[in-house]
C-alpha cells in the first residue's frame, strides 16, 4: 500500500493507524503547496482533488477522506481492536466520533490556516472549536481514549487535529482530560514512530 501525505495535516491521522496496525506500506510525501511529489509526478494526477490523504491499494485502488481510510486499515488487522466489528453498536459509535471529529474539530480549524480568512471569522472558529473541546473534555473523563480502554482510529483523528492548536493560536490547557490524553497517545511506540517519519518528532 501506499500512503500520501503531508507532513502534520490530517494524513497523520492514518499514518499513525497503519503503525498501529502494523501493515506494510510506504508513505509518500505530497506536499499540498506545492503538489509536487518526490520524483516530480504532480500529485493531482493521482489525487484530482489535491489534498491529502490517499491510500492506493495493492491492487490500485485509491481511497480518499481519513474516516473512511482509517477503517479500512482498522480491517485489515482486526486482531489490533483499532475498530470494533462491523453491525456493534461500537462501531456506529466510532462513526460517529469520527464524523464529530472532521465536521465539527477539524472543519474549524481550516479557516485558522488560511492567511485569508477575515480575523473576526477566525474569532469565531475559535469560539466554535472551544466549544467543542470542552465537551470532548467532558467526554474523557475517566477514560483511556474516546472509547474507554482501547484505542481505536478515532484518537490519532482527534490527536492530529488538535495538535494543530499550537500554529493557530488554541490553547488547550483549559482542557485538562484532553491534555493527559494527548499525552497517552503521543507516548504510543506507533504515534512516535509516525511523528518521526513525517519529521515531526526527533
Amino acid at each position: 500500500m501506499k500512503l500520501y501525505y503531508s507532513p502534520g495535516a490530517c494524513s497523520l491521522s492514518p499514518h499513525i493507524a497503519l503503525h498501529e496496525a502494523g501493515l506494510a506500506f510506504t508513505a509518500i510525501p505530497a506536499p499540498t503547496k506545492t503538489h509536487k511529489l518526490p520524483d516530480g509526478t504532480d500529485y493531482y494526477s493521482i489525487n484530482p482533488l489535491g489534498y491529502v490523504p490517499l491510500l492506493e491499494l495493492d491492487d490500485g485502488t485509491r481511497l480518499t477522506e481519513g474516516p473512511a481510510i482509517v477503517q479500512y486499515i482498522a480491517d485489515q488487522a482486526p486482531d489490533k481492536k483499532l475498530a470494533p466489528p462491523y453491525g456493534t453498536i461500537a462501531r456506529y459509535k466510532l462513526m460517529s466520533w469520527l464524523t464529530f471529529i472532521g465536521t465539527e474539530v477539524h472543519k474549524n480549524f481550516g479557516p485558522l490556516f488560511n492567511p485569508a480568512t477575515p480575523d473576526a471569522y477566525k474569532e469565531i472558529a475559535k469560539a466554535q472549536i472551544a466549544k467543542r473541546l470542552a465537551w470532548i473534555d467532558s467526554q474523557l473523563a475517566g477514560k483511556q481514549y474516546l472509547m474507554g480502554d482501547d484505542f481505536t482510529v478515532a484518537d490519532p483523528y482527534l490527536f492530529t487535529v488538535t495538535n494543530w492548536g499550537q500554529y493557530v493560536g488554541v490553547d488547550l490547557s483549559p482542557y485538562p482530560n484532553l491534555v493527559a490524553y494527548r499525552a497517552r497517545v503521543a507516548a504510543r511506540p506507533a504515534v512516535q514512530a509516525a511523528l518521526k517519519a513525517e519529521g515531526l518528532a526527533a
